[in-house]
């Protein structure tokens, strides 16, 4: 499996909700090109003192993302294919 680190700022231009109502991305522009992803990925929540991020691993079907939320900006950190 081929790792690119990226860790640059996107845009989140979809959002979905689980059935607990806790969100996730469903599509992310990246460099000009759409990418949607197919569920709700796995996440795990990080706190350190008052300041919480959030890290996501999504996928479109053919490779991975790991996404960052911290407070309203997200960073696209890591592409596995």
């Amino acid at each position: 499996m081929n790792n690119t680190l990226i860790n640059e700022n996107i845009a989140v231009t979809s959002m979905g909700f689980k059935q607990n109502l806790t969100p996730y991305p469903r599509r992310i522009e990246y460099r000009g090109s759409a990418i949607e992803f197919i569920d709700a990925g796995l996440r795990c929540l990080i706190r350190k003192g008052s300041h919480v991020s959030e890290v996501m691993t999504m996928s479109d079907g053919h490779s991975f993302f790991r996404l960052r939320r911290d407070g309203g900006n997200w960073t696209l950190l890591s592409i596995s294919a």
